[in-house]
Protein backbone atom coordinates (compact mmCIF):
# COMPACT_ATOMS: atom_id res chain seq x y z
CA UNK A 1 0.00 0.00 0.00
CA UNK A 2 1.63 3.32 -0.92
CA UNK A 3 1.90 6.27 1.70
CA UNK A 4 -0.73 8.56 1.62
CA UNK A 5 2.43 11.29 2.87
CA UNK A 6 4.89 12.67 0.22
CA UNK A 7 8.66 12.31 1.02
CA UNK A 8 10.24 15.55 2.24
CA UNK A 9 13.49 14.99 0.43
CA UNK A 10 11.38 14.58 -3.03
CA UNK A 11 9.26 18.23 -2.30
CA UNK A 12 12.60 19.84 -1.32
CA UNK A 13 14.71 18.71 -4.06
CA UNK A 14 10.95 19.40 -6.90
CA UNK A 15 11.45 22.93 -5.06
CA UNK A 16 15.00 23.70 -5.91
CA UNK A 17 14.57 22.33 -9.63
CA UNK A 18 11.86 24.40 -10.22
CA UNK A 19 13.16 27.48 -8.68
CA UNK A 20 16.64 27.23 -10.90
CA UNK A 21 14.08 26.34 -14.26
CA UNK A 22 12.51 29.35 -13.37
CA UNK A 23 15.74 31.48 -13.08
CA UNK A 24 17.19 30.36 -16.01
CA UNK A 25 13.53 30.90 -17.79
CA UNK A 26 12.48 34.38 -16.71
CA UNK A 27 15.91 35.97 -15.92
CA UNK A 28 16.86 36.56 -19.13
CA UNK A 29 13.54 37.53 -20.41
CA UNK A 30 13.65 40.10 -17.28
CA UNK A 31 16.76 41.69 -18.46
CA UNK A 32 15.29 42.11 -22.05
CA UNK A 33 11.79 43.60 -20.29
CA UNK A 34 14.22 45.89 -18.69
CA UNK A 35 15.80 47.86 -21.23
CA UNK A 36 12.44 48.77 -23.15
CA UNK A 37 12.06 52.48 -23.04
CA UNK A 38 15.60 52.81 -21.17
CA UNK A 39 18.45 54.95 -22.42
CA UNK A 40 21.97 53.69 -22.53
CA UNK A 41 24.39 56.17 -21.51
CA UNK A 42 27.93 55.68 -23.09
CA UNK A 43 30.53 58.33 -21.59
CA UNK A 44 33.82 58.80 -22.92
CA UNK A 45 37.42 59.53 -20.53
CA UNK A 46 38.48 61.98 -23.71
CA UNK A 47 37.54 65.52 -25.33
CA UNK A 48 34.53 65.43 -28.23
CA UNK A 49 36.41 65.27 -31.87
CA UNK A 50 38.94 62.64 -30.81
CA UNK A 51 39.46 59.00 -32.00
CA UNK A 52 37.53 57.67 -28.96
CA UNK A 53 34.60 59.93 -29.31
CA UNK A 54 34.65 59.18 -32.86
CA UNK A 55 34.01 55.47 -32.53
CA UNK A 56 31.69 56.10 -29.73
CA UNK A 57 29.40 58.02 -31.40
CA UNK A 58 29.54 55.63 -34.48
CA UNK A 59 28.88 52.87 -32.80
CA UNK A 60 26.24 54.16 -30.16
CA UNK A 61 24.04 54.73 -33.02
CA UNK A 62 23.39 51.12 -33.74
CA UNK A 63 23.86 49.65 -30.64
CA UNK A 64 20.89 49.78 -29.13
CA UNK A 65 18.56 47.94 -31.40
CA UNK A 66 20.59 44.75 -31.01
CA UNK A 67 19.07 44.61 -27.58
CA UNK A 68 15.36 43.49 -26.88
CA UNK A 69 13.69 46.38 -26.32
CA UNK A 70 15.57 48.71 -28.42
CA UNK A 71 16.84 50.87 -26.02
CA UNK A 72 18.05 54.52 -26.69
CA UNK A 73 21.75 55.51 -26.41
CA UNK A 74 23.30 58.97 -25.59
CA UNK A 75 26.82 59.60 -25.24
CA UNK A 76 28.73 62.34 -22.81
CA UNK A 77 31.93 63.44 -22.33
CA UNK A 78 34.02 63.22 -19.01
CA UNK A 79 37.50 64.79 -19.32
CA UNK A 80 40.83 64.35 -16.99
CA UNK A 81 43.81 62.94 -16.25
CA UNK A 82 44.00 60.43 -19.86
CA UNK A 83 40.67 59.14 -18.89
CA UNK A 84 41.62 58.07 -15.33
CA UNK A 85 38.65 60.36 -13.76
CA UNK A 86 36.11 58.59 -15.76
CA UNK A 87 37.59 54.92 -14.69
CA UNK A 88 37.40 55.92 -11.46
CA UNK A 89 33.99 57.20 -11.63
CA UNK A 90 32.70 53.99 -13.22
CA UNK A 91 33.94 51.62 -11.10
CA UNK A 92 32.84 53.73 -8.04
CA UNK A 93 30.17 55.89 -8.29
CA UNK A 94 28.26 54.76 -11.34
CA UNK A 95 25.31 53.21 -11.20
CA UNK A 96 26.03 48.97 -11.92
CA UNK A 97 22.40 48.67 -13.30
CA UNK A 98 23.58 47.95 -17.03
CA UNK A 99 22.69 51.63 -18.17
CA UNK A 100 25.94 53.35 -17.83
CA UNK A 101 28.79 52.17 -20.32
CA UNK A 102 32.44 54.07 -20.17
CA UNK A 103 35.36 54.35 -22.93
CA UNK A 104 38.49 54.91 -21.62
CA UNK A 105 42.17 54.15 -22.42
CA UNK A 106 43.24 50.44 -21.62
CA UNK A 107 46.57 51.92 -20.58
CA UNK A 108 45.20 52.77 -16.67
CA UNK A 109 45.66 49.09 -16.47
CA UNK A 110 48.97 48.98 -16.94
CA UNK A 111 48.74 51.76 -14.55
CA UNK A 112 47.77 49.67 -11.64
CA UNK A 113 49.87 47.03 -12.64
CA UNK A 114 52.86 49.91 -12.28
CA UNK A 115 51.27 50.66 -8.67
CA UNK A 116 50.52 54.35 -9.67
CA UNK A 117 49.03 56.90 -7.67
CA UNK A 118 45.64 58.09 -8.64
CA UNK A 119 44.37 54.70 -9.47
CA UNK A 120 40.87 53.62 -7.87
CA UNK A 121 40.09 50.49 -9.82
CA UNK A 122 40.74 46.86 -9.96
CA UNK A 123 40.87 46.09 -13.34
CA UNK A 124 40.03 42.71 -12.60
CA UNK A 125 36.62 43.42 -11.47
CA UNK A 126 35.18 45.53 -14.29
CA UNK A 127 32.49 43.95 -16.34
CA UNK A 128 34.31 44.38 -19.94
CA UNK A 129 32.16 44.96 -22.99
CA UNK A 130 34.55 44.57 -25.16
CA UNK A 131 37.23 46.32 -27.82
CA UNK A 132 36.01 47.59 -30.99
CA UNK A 133 39.68 47.81 -32.76
CA UNK A 134 43.27 46.68 -31.17
CA UNK A 135 45.09 49.15 -32.11
CA UNK A 136 47.93 50.35 -33.87
CA UNK A 137 50.49 52.82 -32.80
CA UNK A 138 52.25 55.25 -34.63
CA UNK A 139 54.00 58.80 -34.43
CA UNK A 140 53.51 61.61 -36.88
CA UNK A 141 55.55 65.13 -37.26
CA UNK A 142 53.56 68.36 -39.58
CA UNK A 143 55.48 69.16 -42.22
CA UNK A 144 56.29 72.59 -41.13
CA UNK A 145 58.52 70.73 -38.20
CA UNK A 146 60.97 70.74 -41.10
CA UNK A 147 61.53 67.04 -40.44
CA UNK A 148 60.50 64.64 -43.12
CA UNK A 149 61.63 60.99 -42.49
CA UNK A 150 62.84 58.93 -39.50
CA UNK A 151 66.89 59.54 -40.60
CA UNK A 152 66.04 63.31 -39.78
CA UNK A 153 64.11 62.63 -36.54
CA UNK A 154 66.79 60.93 -34.93
CA UNK A 155 69.37 63.41 -35.95
CA UNK A 156 67.44 66.11 -34.25
CA UNK A 157 69.52 68.82 -32.19
CA UNK A 158 66.80 69.08 -29.65
CA UNK A 159 64.58 67.07 -28.49
CA UNK A 160 60.65 66.90 -30.90
CA UNK A 161 57.79 68.18 -28.76
CA UNK A 162 54.96 65.42 -28.79
CA UNK A 163 51.48 66.22 -26.96
CA UNK A 164 50.31 63.77 -24.28
CA UNK A 165 47.25 63.59 -21.67
CA UNK A 166 48.92 62.03 -18.71
CA UNK A 167 51.68 59.12 -17.53
CA UNK A 168 50.43 56.62 -18.37
CA UNK A 169 48.24 56.91 -21.06
CA UNK A 170 49.44 54.33 -24.06
CA UNK A 171 48.80 55.89 -26.99
CA UNK A 172 49.98 59.52 -26.62
CA UNK A 173 52.45 58.86 -23.81
CA UNK A 174 53.79 55.52 -23.23
CA UNK A 175 54.50 55.25 -26.77
CA UNK A 176 56.92 57.93 -27.01
CA UNK A 177 58.18 57.70 -24.29
CA UNK A 178 59.18 53.80 -24.91
CA UNK A 179 60.92 55.04 -28.21
CA UNK A 180 62.67 57.52 -26.46
CA UNK A 181 64.07 54.99 -24.18
CA UNK A 182 64.63 51.83 -26.68
CA UNK A 183 65.90 53.39 -29.12
CA UNK A 184 66.87 56.57 -28.42
CA UNK A 185 64.34 58.87 -30.67
CA UNK A 186 65.09 62.28 -29.47
CA UNK A 187 61.53 63.63 -27.89
CA UNK A 188 59.96 65.36 -25.68
CA UNK A 189 56.31 64.48 -24.03
CA UNK A 190 54.27 67.62 -23.51
CA UNK A 191 51.44 66.42 -21.32
CA UNK A 192 48.39 68.19 -19.97
CA UNK A 193 46.29 68.15 -22.97
CA UNK A 194 42.89 66.83 -22.15
CA UNK A 195 42.31 64.52 -25.37
CA UNK A 196 44.17 63.79 -29.05
CA UNK A 197 41.48 66.31 -30.41
CA UNK A 198 43.15 69.09 -27.97
CA UNK A 199 46.72 67.59 -28.93
CA UNK A 200 45.79 68.24 -32.72
CA UNK A 201 44.78 71.60 -32.43
CA UNK A 202 48.13 72.28 -30.77
CA UNK A 203 49.55 70.05 -33.56
CA UNK A 204 48.31 72.68 -36.02
CA UNK A 205 48.81 75.51 -34.13
CA UNK A 206 52.37 74.73 -34.25
CA UNK A 207 52.53 74.76 -30.29
CA UNK A 208 53.44 70.86 -31.04
CA UNK A 209 55.67 69.24 -33.21
CA UNK A 210 53.99 66.08 -33.76
CA UNK A 211 52.07 63.53 -31.40
CA UNK A 212 52.16 59.68 -31.24
CA UNK A 213 48.78 58.12 -31.09
CA UNK A 214 47.07 55.10 -32.81
CA UNK A 215 47.07 55.08 -36.39
CA UNK A 216 43.71 54.90 -36.23
CA UNK A 217 42.65 57.88 -34.30
CA UNK A 218 45.21 59.69 -36.70
CA UNK A 219 43.36 57.96 -40.33
CA UNK A 220 39.65 58.99 -38.70
CA UNK A 221 40.88 62.74 -37.03
CA UNK A 222 43.39 63.71 -40.09
CA UNK A 223 42.72 62.32 -42.88
CA UNK A 224 43.17 65.33 -45.07
CA UNK A 225 46.63 66.53 -43.62
CA UNK A 226 48.08 62.90 -43.89
CA UNK A 227 47.02 62.49 -47.64
CA UNK A 228 48.42 66.25 -48.70
CA UNK A 229 51.11 65.35 -46.79
CA UNK A 230 51.10 68.28 -43.63
CA UNK A 231 50.91 65.47 -41.30
CA UNK A 232 53.44 62.80 -41.82
CA UNK A 233 53.69 59.51 -40.38
CA UNK A 234 57.07 58.84 -39.59
CA UNK A 235 57.46 55.62 -36.96
CA UNK A 236 55.07 52.63 -36.52
CA UNK A 237 55.19 50.12 -33.79
CA UNK A 238 53.97 46.87 -34.61
CA UNK A 239 54.09 43.33 -34.32
CA UNK A 240 54.36 43.80 -38.11
CA UNK A 241 53.92 46.50 -40.59
CA UNK A 242 50.62 47.68 -40.41
CA UNK A 243 49.13 46.47 -44.03
CA UNK A 244 48.23 50.53 -44.91
CA UNK A 245 51.73 51.56 -43.90
CA UNK A 246 54.42 49.84 -45.96
CA UNK A 247 56.46 52.24 -46.47
CA UNK A 248 56.69 53.34 -43.17
CA UNK A 249 59.77 52.09 -40.88
CA UNK A 250 58.80 49.84 -37.61
CA UNK A 251 60.29 50.74 -34.29
CA UNK A 252 61.42 46.94 -33.74
CA UNK A 253 63.83 47.92 -36.49
CA UNK A 254 65.85 50.25 -35.03
CA UNK A 255 65.81 47.97 -31.83
CA UNK A 256 69.69 47.10 -30.69
CA UNK A 257 69.60 44.78 -27.25
CA UNK A 258 67.12 42.47 -25.86
CA UNK A 259 65.97 45.05 -23.23
CA UNK A 260 64.77 47.74 -26.05
CA UNK A 261 63.08 44.70 -28.02
CA UNK A 262 61.25 43.67 -24.62
CA UNK A 263 60.20 47.45 -24.05
CA UNK A 264 59.09 48.18 -27.33
CA UNK A 265 56.64 44.77 -27.55
CA UNK A 266 55.57 46.39 -24.06
CA UNK A 267 54.29 49.64 -26.06
CA UNK A 268 52.19 47.39 -28.40
CA UNK A 269 50.68 44.67 -26.06
CA UNK A 270 48.71 46.92 -24.84
CA UNK A 271 47.57 48.01 -27.86
CA UNK A 272 44.96 45.33 -27.82
CA UNK A 273 42.92 46.63 -25.66
CA UNK A 274 43.50 50.24 -25.89
CA UNK A 275 39.60 51.25 -26.47
CA UNK A 276 38.25 49.60 -23.79
CA UNK A 277 34.46 49.06 -22.98
CA UNK A 278 33.56 48.70 -19.27
CA UNK A 279 30.72 48.72 -16.85
CA UNK A 280 30.88 48.90 -13.22
CA UNK A 281 31.57 46.12 -11.06
CA UNK A 282 28.09 43.72 -10.09
CA UNK A 283 26.35 44.73 -13.30
CA UNK A 284 23.64 41.82 -13.00
CA UNK A 285 24.85 39.29 -15.42
CA UNK A 286 21.75 38.67 -17.65
CA UNK A 287 22.13 42.16 -18.40
CA UNK A 288 26.08 41.47 -18.98
CA UNK A 289 25.75 39.07 -21.54
CA UNK A 290 23.04 41.22 -23.42
CA UNK A 291 25.20 44.06 -23.62
CA UNK A 292 28.35 42.22 -25.07
CA UNK A 293 25.91 40.48 -27.49
CA UNK A 294 24.73 43.70 -28.62
CA UNK A 295 28.44 44.94 -28.73
CA UNK A 296 29.98 41.83 -30.75
CA UNK A 297 26.63 42.00 -32.73
CA UNK A 298 27.16 45.62 -33.59
CA UNK A 299 30.67 44.88 -34.90
CA UNK A 300 29.08 42.88 -37.41
CA UNK A 301 26.15 45.47 -38.62
CA UNK A 302 25.97 45.86 -42.22
CA UNK A 303 25.14 49.19 -41.47
CA UNK A 304 27.71 49.95 -38.85
CA UNK A 305 30.34 48.78 -40.79
CA UNK A 306 29.21 51.14 -43.97
CA UNK A 307 29.31 54.00 -41.27
CA UNK A 308 32.17 53.16 -39.92
CA UNK A 309 34.19 53.00 -42.90
CA UNK A 310 32.67 56.51 -44.34
CA UNK A 311 34.32 57.61 -41.28
CA UNK A 312 37.91 55.69 -41.33
CA UNK A 313 37.17 53.48 -38.65
CA UNK A 314 38.62 50.54 -38.85
CA UNK A 315 37.33 47.34 -36.66
CA UNK A 316 39.39 44.30 -35.35
CA UNK A 317 37.29 43.67 -32.18
CA UNK A 318 37.97 41.61 -29.35
CA UNK A 319 35.00 40.02 -27.26
CA UNK A 320 34.22 40.85 -23.42
CA UNK A 321 35.57 37.75 -22.76
CA UNK A 322 38.78 38.14 -24.08
CA UNK A 323 39.49 41.37 -22.95
CA UNK A 324 39.13 39.31 -19.01
CA UNK A 325 41.86 37.05 -20.49
CA UNK A 326 44.58 39.81 -21.63
CA UNK A 327 44.04 41.79 -18.65
CA UNK A 328 44.96 38.89 -16.61
CA UNK A 329 47.83 38.25 -17.74
CA UNK A 330 48.78 41.97 -17.49
CA UNK A 331 49.04 41.26 -13.91
CA UNK A 332 51.65 38.43 -14.72
CA UNK A 333 54.43 40.99 -15.24
CA UNK A 334 57.59 40.14 -13.71
CA UNK A 335 58.58 42.85 -10.79
CA UNK A 336 61.87 43.91 -11.99
CA UNK A 337 60.27 44.20 -15.75
CA UNK A 338 57.47 46.32 -13.69
CA UNK A 339 60.08 48.60 -11.96
CA UNK A 340 61.76 49.34 -15.44
CA UNK A 341 58.70 50.15 -17.39
CA UNK A 342 58.08 52.80 -14.13
CA UNK A 343 61.02 54.41 -14.20
CA UNK A 344 60.28 55.18 -18.23
CA UNK A 345 56.87 55.98 -18.04
CA UNK A 346 56.12 57.45 -14.95
CA UNK A 347 58.93 60.67 -14.58
CA UNK A 348 59.93 61.89 -11.62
Amino acid sequence: MSSQWSDPKSEFLSLIVGVALATLIFSPALAQDFYKGQTIRFVVGFSPGGGFDAYTRVMARHFGKHIPGNPSTVVENMTGAGSLLLANFIFNRAKPDGLVIGNFIGGLILQQVLGLKGIEFDGRKFEWLGVPIQASSVCALRKASGISSINEWFAAKAPVKVGGTAPGAVSTDDVARLLKAAIGLPLQVIDGYKGTADIRLAVESGELSGACNTWESFKATWPKEIESGSIKILIQVQPQKHPALPDVPNAIEFAKTDEARRLIEAAYNINAILWLYALPPRTPPDRLRLLRNAFMGTMKDPEFLAEAKKAKLDTDPLSGEEVDRIVGRLFDVKPDFVAKLKDILIPK
